[in-house]
């Protein structure tokens, strides 16, 4: 009997707000993933139904004045968006984490080029960017564009954040005798400092995805993403473009509405939850 106990004391407490966030994301990504292998229509497709069909059990959330099955158009979404998400913030997240821990502990010379390329990506705005670059080639910015963007123009705060970490570290009593022993400067990084920024870099990874699908969103919703392609913003955009709630049609704009508040509400209990676990950890909380 004391082996289960031991065991379980192993196994992290987690606090409600990570575990209600943990829960709405993983239901929303697992059934964004999976319920699409179930269906072999391309939801994007228009005129595939009758339009402005009520809801029943062939069309949960109706279909729309597109022809479009509302309920798949939006499982498509929420895959799309998540997609995007993961895919800017794990490159942001990346770079930051490298730039900002090697300048912060190598220092020096290269710690100033890097800082100068810091300070000029951090007084670039993003947004302002995506919207000229978005009426420039509208209709045809896909949503990967648009991560490559962000990636580009937002890892600068990260690294910021990520050197001044380093830099409170670098001096530290186990860094020396880590440099002494002999062991490199990649080695170091990893194996001291990393861990002292890791929950710091987790919090950062999924406030990043909120940013990346909320830019994406407002980007499609004024017709400036590719439109085309299912995402939050673009099924908003069509609900808004053809007036859904006039034609008796409002599950079409207030569905999206509804599951990206979810999703964020999800994303945002899970990053303050995992920030407070950290802290009960460490002492701090």
């Amino acid at each position: 009997t004391t082996v289960p106990v031991k065991a379980r004391r192993r196994l992290p407490k987690l606090n409600a707000r990570l575990y209600i966030g943990l829960t709405i994301v993983t239901i929303l990504a697992a059934g964004s993933l999976i319920l699409p292998f179930f269906t072999d229509v391309d939801p994007a497709a228009q005129g595939t139904y009758l339009k402005n069909l009520p809801l029943s059990p062939a069309h949960p959330l109706g279909t729309n004045a597109l022809g479009q099955d509302i309920f798949w158009y939006l499982v498509f979404s929420v895959r799309n968006s998540l997609l995007l998400g993961v895919a800017a913030s794990l490159g942001i997240t990346v770079i930051s984490t490298l730039l900002g821990l090697s300048a912060g502990f190598i220092g020096g010379w290269y710690e100033r080029i890097v800082v100068i390329f810091i300070d000029t990506f951090i007084t670039i705005p993003v947004l302002p960017i995506l919207i000229v670059l978005g009426a420039i080639v509208r209709g045809n910015t896909s949503f990967f564009i648009v991560a490559l963007i962000l990636i580009i123009f937002g890892w600068a705060w990260g690294a910021r954040t990520m050197r001044s970490m380093a830099l409170t570290l670098r001096e530290r009593e186990f860094i020396n005798m880590a440099r002494f022993s002999g062991a490199g400067v990649f080695a170091i990084i990893m194996r001291e400092i990393f861990p002292y920024v890791y929950a710091y870099m987790v919090v950062g990874f999924i406030n990043t995805i909120l940013f990346a699908i909320n830019t994406e969103a407002a980007l499609a919703v004024i017709g400036l993403s590719k439109v085309q392609v299912p995402t939050l913003g673009s099924i908003i955009f069509w609900a808004l473009n053809y007036n859904a709630i006039m034609i008796g049609q409002p599950l079409w704009i207030i569905a999206p509405i509804v599951t990206t508040v979810v999703l964020f509400l999800g994303l945002f209990l899970t990053s303050t939850g995992y920030n407070e676990l950290f802290a009960e950890r460490r002492g701090v909380a």
